[in-house]
């Protein structure tokens, strides 16, 4: 029987709203080995280099830990925002310490995205042939950056027989973002926090600074009823199963959901240091 892609983010869905509760992770050197026996990809998506740090950072992080294949597309080098040369090899280090499997960096015109559209929906189609993900993260259409929503459109078209779609949380999300997915991160803040933190050619600004993200983080963990999290825009959400440490649709509302199965991988996670 098939069940929503939830279970690969630790999610159970009610009638009412998303109860959350995470998977438990090994350190960075062992959770490949011991994770989850049904590994799955995930592909997410981003407009500009520290796009996916700061808005579902903790979430890939955590997948990657638990086992889970986990690719990153970038379609602009920023440079309209910062150093066009710095920025992508930025985004790369950010996805070494978020534990991704590759990054690739695409340099349409920043600022300029919906100039192209159809090379935008070329290049994200490009990548999801590679990859064949699974699940598909990207831009919410609830965004005041031009170039947010035209990734969110052009991912809408490229990933149509795509089978699960959430949208993450923009620093530029306006206030019609009404997530009703989240993750627990509470174990993840802090790699969160290092890997915003190597955008250094971004630092000056606001929201790129600790206090914020994890003042978000806990914002939309006061949501989920947990500490930390990440909040998402579901398009679609279903999937084939997850494996052991899927979590599971509870029976009615209310009701609490289960815990992890037995085997399912335990530790703590990895905390890269160097955080400003």
């Amino acid at each position: 029987m098939a069940h929503s892609v939830l279970g690969l983010l630790g999610l159970a869905l009610t009638t009412a709203a998303l109860v959350v509760f995470g998977l438990r992770v090994l350190p960075a050197p062992r959770a490949r080995s011991l994770a989850t026996p049904h590994p799955r990809r995930v592909l997410a998506i981003g407009a500009h280099p520290d796009d996916l740090e700061l808005a579902c950072g903790g979430t890939l992080a955590k997948l990657s830990d638990s086992g889970h294949e986990v690719h990153a597309l970038v379609l602009s080098h920023g440079e309209r925002g910062g150093e066009g040369t710095a920025r992508p090899r930025e985004a790369r280090t950010g996805g070494v310490l978020l534990g991704l499997t590759s990054v690739q960096v695409h340099d349409f015109p920043d600022t300029r995205l919906a100039d192209d559209p159809v090379g935008l929906v070329q290049a994200i189609e490009a990548m999801i042939r590679r990859v064949n993900p699974d699940i598909v993260l990207t831009h919410s259409g609830h965004d005041q950056h031009q170039d947010h929503l035209a990734v969110h459109e052009a991912t809408l078209r490229a990933a149509r027989q795509s089978t699960s779609i959430l949208c993450y949380e923009s620093p530029s999300a306006t206030t019609d973002f009404r997530p009703s997915v989240f993750v627990d991160i509470d174990e993840y803040v802090e790699v969160k926090v290092a890997a915003v933190a190597a955008h250094r050619d971004q630092g000056r600004k606001p929201y790129m600074t600790p206090e914020r993200v994890r003042g978000i983080a806990t914002f939309r963990g006061s949501q989920a009823k947990v500490g930390s999290a990440e909040g998402y825009e579901p398009v679609r959400s279903w999937a084939a199963p997850w494996g052991s440490c899927e979590a599971r649709r509870p029976r009615h509302r209310g009701r609490r959901p289960r815990r992890p199965q037995p085997g399912c991988p335990a530790g703590r996670p990895r905390i890269p240091g160097g955080v400003r």
